[in-house]
């Protein structure tokens, strides 16, 4: 399994592959929630997302950048602000 070291200022985390997708995908469904939604049928509908790819990002499945993006702006959301806590 690969390590991926991810920055931040002086501090360097050293994470795996599979707890980096884990994190994002949990940070990922925290949002919804955060944003009232108990479904993540119901979020993805309201937001114009596929909601068996939903489904699958926010049970770790990979997912593209763009992707990403796209989710965090519903969240208005920047990608740096997104990972500056991971």
């Amino acid at each position: 399994m690969t390590s991926i070291c991810f920055g931040m200022g002086a501090k360097l985390k050293k994470k795996t592959e599979e707890e980096w997708i884990a994190l994002v995908a949990g940070k990922l469904k925290e949002l919804r929630k955060e944003k009232g939604y108990t479904s993540y049928e119901t979020f993805a509908l309201d937001n114009g997302l596929d909601r068996k790819q939903y489904w699958r990002i926010e049970n770790g499945s990979n997912l593209t950048l763009r992707t990403l993006v796209k989710i965090l702006a519903i969240h208005n959301k920047e990608v740096s602000e997104f990972f500056s806590d991971l």
